[in-house]
């Protein structure tokens, strides 16, 4: 198990934590769920023509249900390289804390220009298994915020947002029963 070599790897840590990440494309095309309407009406959902972006990553422990966001405008390397060092400092790793992160296989992940702090340490998911990320089960939390919404400006989102992504700082039993498969390694 790579959790264990790292732990080998590197007996100066005091901890290593096992945590996932990805990212999700979300904009002013709308987000649409179901509602209730009245017999023989139909609902309607009004929305913006229009398809400009911003990018939520999103960075799960599903262990304890920890979760740290970012929002950002592309996903690219130089943007991940960005989200790795803003999220390494927050969870303080270094030489006595290490992290395996656990992510998918997209161009910016893989690539050679990625800046990976110290203390942080890349897993990759075998090819097409999203089934296996639990950061991909963060979006229908966070899509709350977005579900039958009107939004004018790409800052409206980006706000509503932040709004759910601090709601959800205060919801980690949730978010921990929502991500930790089963067969997730756990601490010893």
């Amino acid at each position: 198990m790579k959790l264990e070599r790292l732990k080998e790897a590197h007996p100066e840590a005091r901890t290593v934590e096992l945590w996932a990440q990805d990212q999700a494309r979300l904009g002013l095309k709308p987000v649409t769920r179901r509602v209730w309407a009245p017999v023989g009406k139909r609902p309607t959902a009004r929305f913006k023509r229009g398809y400009e972006w911003t990018y939520l990553y999103g960075f799960v422990r599903p262990e304890s249900g920890e979760v740290f966001w970012m929002i950002l405008p592309r996903a690219n390397t130089e943007m991940f390289s960005l989200a790795l060092e803003q999220f390494a400092e927050e969870a303080g790793a270094g030489e006595d804390k290490r992290i395996l992160l656990v992510v998918d296989r997209a161009g910016w992940h893989t690539g050679g220009e990625v800046e990976v702090p110290d203390g942080i340490h890349l897993e990759f998911l075998p090819p097409g298994s999203p089934e296996l990320m639990p950061a991909e089960r963060l979006w229908a939390l966070t899509n709350e915020a977005l579900a039958n919404g009107l939004f004018e400006e790409i800052e409206e989102v980006e706000e509503a947002l932040t709004e759910r992504c601090v709601e959800l700082l205060d919801q980690s039993e949730t978010i921990r029963e929502l991500t930790n498969y089963h067969w997730w390694p756990q601490a010893a």
